[in-house]
């Protein structure tokens, strides 16, 4: 079954040029839709993604108070790797179509990663999260003294999972602070 959705991307100033349009392809009538999902984003006539942030937000959310529900149960290793399963492969998908869109847009993703960081570090929910993710890095010393001792590097932790090791918070926030300072 073929679902016809039309969308017709316009700057706000010319809106009203644009109302109630459809198109006819072959005697079938297509109406402009608000909003059209391809590949999982909901797209808006203004491409400001209010709609899929929204729908990305209410599903991380509800994950996270699951997630919330069975911590106690779970190790440190288990609930990093739940929550990247079901809430930051959500924000990480086409994360590119972000790029460029304001702060307040921003601002509601970033909470819900400072609710999945809470989450993962036990951090109440006034509290700053910074200090616990911090705490989840551990500075690299040498074993004896090297130029590099003063350089501010973080151990890179070893990983079991070359495909979704990479992505986990333990191993690239080290990596890319070491490959940043250097």
């Amino acid at each position: 079954m073929l679902i016809k959705q039309l969308l017709v991307v316009r700057p706000a100033k010319y809106g009203h040029l644009f109302e109630n349009l459809s198109v006819n392809i072959d005697g079938c009538i297509i109406p402009e839709s608000s909003t059209v999902k391809n590949l999982g984003v909901i797209f808006d006539s203004r491409l400001t993604f209010q709609s899929h942030i929204k729908s990305i937000i209410k599903t991380a959310f509800f994950h996270l108070s699951n997630i919330a529900k069975i911590r106690p149960i779970l190790s440190l290793r288990d609930i990093e790797t739940v929550i990247h399963a079901f809430v930051s492969s959500r924000l990480d998908f086409c994360n590119v179509l972000f790029s460029g869109l304001p702060n307040c847009a921003i601002r509601s993703l970033q909470l819900v990663q400072n609710a999945a960081a809470r989450i993962l570090t036990k951090t109440r929910n006034y509290d700053h999260t910074t200090p616990g993710l911090s705490s989840l890095l551990i500075p690299y010393t040498p074993a004896c003294p090297l130029r590099s001792l003063d350089a501010a590097l973080l151990v890179i932790p070893s990983i079991n999972k070359k495909s979704l090791g990479f992505r986990a918070f333990a191993y690239r926030a080290p990596y890319l602070w070491n490959t940043t300072t250097c």
